[in-house]
This record gives structure tokens, sequence and C-alpha cells, in this order.
């Protein structure tokens, strides 16, 4: 190839073609990847890019980021590398150079229900921390992000808004159903076929034939678990092209969306529109009514105030809760209800769910969103369709209450989360069966030595206690697949899976390891949980609570060194989105300003 003279690397202006007609000029010198690719100074990093086979045009074009999430560990992430070359292409088409890099995942699937799931929340915010670092060491003028499993999603997103570099989300869609006895099945079946076969209620070729059958193509988990409910929240809350949630992993139409979404950044770029016009306050509320409406995952309770925060908003467990309590629950999805997320695809995708929220006065339609057009006009011509039992209208829904919703009392006194999609008795009362870890509490649902009307109280799983705030689906299903999913309630200051179902209480704030509530109780204490009224509560006194406040030990966990210690030292309380840093008003300088 030839090298030339570097006399295009040098300019600082370039044009991109916006349409079939209009050119745009934009000025480099405003742009990060100035420092890397213009002038004499820049001679040894364009060096480097001619070694890798670039061209002078491609040099003096913008620098886009494509980051990926993909690996070999799970489908989710398997079909990310194919959707980034589509991505690449449509930078390329609108005369950007990509620059593709991919990072890491841990998905709960597999780490799910042994010290492995300790690393997931773990790996959300190492996810935005190492995009972060690529971009800023590199000096990329755009993102492009593409995630799969449940904390690549919002990890994503965070770096978006932290960096505030013009921006484009991408979803690597939904897995499709597995087929078992004539019914749609997900992992969600498997993890409760566990219990079912400790319970000697499902055989050894069933079990077998299920897991062999419930997963059977690359894609994220297809209820409206939580991949898919940030999915739903990154086309509500403006960061992803409308519908390019839906279509499931292996449709190639996700190619499409991939390739618009590499032109939309050049566009982004060109007009400067960036990820904090678009995540404002009323973009936030917009996420938390999806979730809702949904029945989405309660962790969106704790992604959506990690996400403010990087923003500088206000958004905490409480604000999310106040949106779920006014917010019809809509949408009949896994695993509250009977639809996976192809089942909506085929109706419209997530406008179709948005158009519902609009017309019912629920979603504001004025939000900026990276078309360059508001959620109200990218809506305009959707309707939701009238033959159909997917989608409810906000005038008839099936529940007039969110799908998730926020609880408060002297056990959570920074709150907890519950999600009662699909439940019918939404009040529980019992003595705590207290657990310092999951295993224990498994161990003895496997065992079956627990009563009906217990409430399981799994503790020391916080942010900092577990450390990592472990998600407790294991547990949970295999209550369900005992026949016990609604005749006892659990608690955790860890988290639980979108795939949970049950009275089961999460986030419980403030953590084991900071001497919460959660950590002073005894076995037989009597626990209240009110998801009409919205409490949680222990029949303790507060001088009780005191006095065993006063009794009470810190403790270390067994991870003392590594990432996990790194994170213990950092991390937050679930009330805020268990976040590691200050967030954007500690800032004095913002990345895409440099």
């Amino acid at each position: 190839m030839p090298r030339g003279t570097g006399n295009v690397a040098l300019s600082l202006n370039f044009r991109i073609v916006e349409g079939a007609d209009t050119i745009m000029t934009i000025d480099k010198s405003k742009l990060p990847s100035r420092y890397v690719s213009v002038g004499p100074e820049s001679a040894p990093h364009r060096s480097y890019y001619y070694a890798m086979g670039m061209t002078e045009e491609e040099i003096a074009q913008p620098f886009v980021g494509v980051a990926t999430c993909w690996n070999e560990a799970a489908p989710c992430n398997i079909s990310l590398s194919r959707q980034a070359q589509a991505t690449k292409k449509g930078v390329k088409d609108a005369l950007g150079t990509p620059r593709e890099f991919t990072t890491i995942t841990v998905t709960d699937g597999i780490a799910m229900g042994h010290a492995g799931m300790k690393s997931s929340l773990v790996s959300r915010d190492l996810i935005a921390d190492s995009v972060e670092l690529t971009m800023r060491g590199h000096c990329y003028d755009g993102l492009v992000g593409l995630a799969g499993c449940d904390k690549s999603l919002p990890g994503m997103m965070m770096v978006m808004i932290r960096l505030n570099v013009p921006s484009v989300f991408m979803y690597g869609g939904s897995i499709l159903p597995g087929k078992f006895k004539g019914k749609d099945v997900t992992v969600q079946d498997v993890f409760e076929a566990v219990g079912a076969h400790s319970a000697g209620n499902m055989s050894d070729e069933d079990l077998h034939e299920l897991e062999c059958v419930a997963c059977p193509s690359a894609g994220s988990c297809g209820g409206q678990f939580t991949a898919n409910t940030m999915a739903c929240v990154s086309e509500a809350i403006g960061l992803a092209l409308p519908g390019s949630a839906g279509a499931p992993a292996p449709y190639e139409t996700r190619d499409e969306y991939a390739e618009a979404s590499g032109r939309t950044v050049m566009e982004l770029i060109a007009n400067n529109l960036r990820p904090r016009d678009i995540v404002t306050k009323d973009a936030l509320i917009n996420a938390a009514r999806i979730i809702a409406c949904s029945g989405g995952s309660t962790n969106g309770a704790l992604h959506l105030p990690a996400m403010a925060h990087e923003a500088g908003i206000d958004f905490d467990i409480f604000d999310v809760a106040d949106v779920f309590k006014d917010t019809p629950y809509i949408a009949d999805l896994k695993p509250g209800g009977q639809y996976v997320a192809k089942d909506l695809f085929e109706i419209g995708g997530v406008p179709v769910l948005m158009r519902a929220l609009l017309d019912g006065g629920y979603l504001d339609g004025e939000c900026m969103t990276v078309t360059g057009k508001t959620i109200g006009e990218n809506l305009e011509g959707v309707i939701v369709p009238g033959d159909q039992k997917i989608i409810y209208s906000t005038a008839n829904p099936i529940t007039k209450t969110g799908g998730v919703v926020g609880l408060k009392g002297n056990l959570a006194p920074e709150g907890a989360i519950v999600k009662v999609a699909g439940m019918e008795d939404l009040t529980f009362k019992g003595p705590a069966r207290c657990f310092d870890c999951e295993e224990d509490a498994f161990a003895c649902v496997e065992q079956e030595a627990y009563k009906e009307g217990d409430v399981f109280v799994i503790r020391y799983e916080g942010p900092k206690g577990g450390p990592g705030m472990r998600e407790m689906l294991s547990t949970t299903a295999a209550l369900y697949g005992q026949g016990m999913g609604d005749k006892v309630a659990l608690i955790t200051d860890g988290r639980f899976s979108g795939a949970t179902r049950g009275f089961c209480v999460g986030h419980v704030g403030p953590e084991a390891a900071v001497s919460g509530p959660i950590g002073l109780l005894k076995d037989g204490d009597m626990i209240s949980i009110d998801a009409v009224k919205g409490s949680l509560d222990v029949d303790l006194s507060d001088e009780e609570l005191e006095d065993r406040r006063q009794k009470w030990k810190p403790r270390k966990t067994d991870y003392q060194s590594g990432a996990l210690w790194r994170y213990a030292q950092t991390v937050g309380s679930a009330c805020y989105g268990a976040v590691t840093h200050p967030g954007a008003k500690a800032e004095t300088h913002i990345y895409a300003d440099i």
C-alpha cells in the first residue's frame, strides 16, 4: 500500500455523506482522535495505523470504537462478533474509521448457584472501566457498544454516559425458545426442573431431555429477564435505534440494525449529539416505566441508578420505585407471564410496548434519542396490534401497578425491591430462617428442611458482604420446582435473577456487612412483607434492633485479594446502584471534550 506523504492525515477536516444528497464537513480539531492522527507530532501514531493496513484517508476520518462483549462463554455473546462486522460496515459507509475491540462478560446462567456468581455484578463495572480505558487510551471519537448478557448491557450504557462521546447501543438479541413436550421453554424451566427433580417430581430422562432442548440458538435468555429488560431500557432511554432490541440473535435483521447503528454514530458525531443530551431525568423515568410495565427484572432498579450516577443525576431506588408504583403492568411476558421476547418481536417489538405507554400518557414523548428525533417522533406510525394477547392497553392492564415494587421499612431503611408480576397474594408474614450464604439456603431447600410459611433470609450476600451481590435463582427456582414457590418467601441483601418468580425480595439495604437490620435477624423473628403498601418490616422494637447492633461484629469474607477484594473496598449501597466511583458530579472534565 502506498504510504504517501501524510498530507491527508494532517488534515483537520473531512466530509461524511448523510442520506443521498447531503454532505457534511466535520472539523477534526474538535475530536479526541486529533491527538493520535493529526500533525507532525502524530507521525509515530500514524506509523502504527499504517502497520495495520490503514490508508491516509482512513486515518484522517473520525475513529469509532466498536466494542463488543464477544466470547465463547455462553450463547448470549456468541453472535456479537458477527454483528460487529456489520456495525463496522455501517461506520465505513458513512466515512468513519471503525476500531473493533472486546471486553469481558460473566454470564449469569453459568455463574449461577456457586461462587462464580460473585463475579457477575463486578463485571458490570469492569466492562464500563475497560471500555473507558480503551477509548481514552486510543482517543476514539465515538462508540458503538454491542452487548448480550445481563450485566454487559448496563455496563456498556454506563460507559457511554461516562465518556459522553456520541454513542449508539446495540443489543445482541434474544435466544429462540426451546420446545419441551409441546411447550415453549427457557433456561428458567431448567433451573426450576432441578427443584422438581430433587423432589422426585421429574425423572432423570426428562431433566436430560429438557436441558438438551431449552436453549436452541445463540442469544440471551428468552424471557423478560435482565438482558431483555435492559434491552427494552436501551430503546426507552433513547440510546439504541428503535426496534433494534427485538429481533432474536440468529435473525439476519440484527445485522441490518448493526449496520444502521454504525451509520448513526457518524451522524451523532457530525451533529455533536451526546449521551447526556439523551439520558435525562425524564429519559430515566421512561426507562423505569418500561421495566415496570413489562414485569421486568428487579436488577433494573440497580442499573438505572448506576446509569444516572454516570450522568450526575439523582435517581435512586426510591425514585425508581415511585415510577414502578404508578405504572400499569401491561406485557404478559415470562417469568410472570406466558410469552417470550420472540413473541414480542413478532408483533412489532419494543416500539409497540412504548406506543402503548405513550398512548396511555405514561411515556414522555419529548425525550431525545440517537436518531436525532424525539421518542414521540420515532413512534409516529407505530400502532399496537389488536389481534394479539401479549401487550394490553394501559386502560385495561394486567394489573394497575407495575410488575416490580419498591419496599421500605425497619428491615430495609435503604429500600428493597420485589417482582410481583404474575403473583396473586401480595402480602406475606412468617418466621425468619436465617442463612449467612446462599449455599446454606440451597442445601436447606434440597433437603426440604423448611416449612410452609417460612421466610428465608439470605444475608452477607450484598455488594460488600458477598462480595458481589449474588443472584439467587438456583434457590428460588428449586423452591418453585418443589411446588413451594408461593408458600414461602425469601429476602436477601443480594439480588435475584430476572428469571426469579415468587415472593422474593432483593437489594435489602443497608446490607448485613455494614450492620444493616438484615444482619441482626435471628431465627423465628416475624417478618412482614406488604407489596401493596410497599413495606418490609420485622416485629422488633427500635431498642431491640439497636441492642443487637451493639453486639454485632463485622466479619471478613474469603476474598482478601484480587478483583473481588478491590470491588468490596469501593462499592457503595444498592440503593444508589452499587457504584464504585464518585460519578459525574465529581468530574473536572469530560473525556469527549479533551
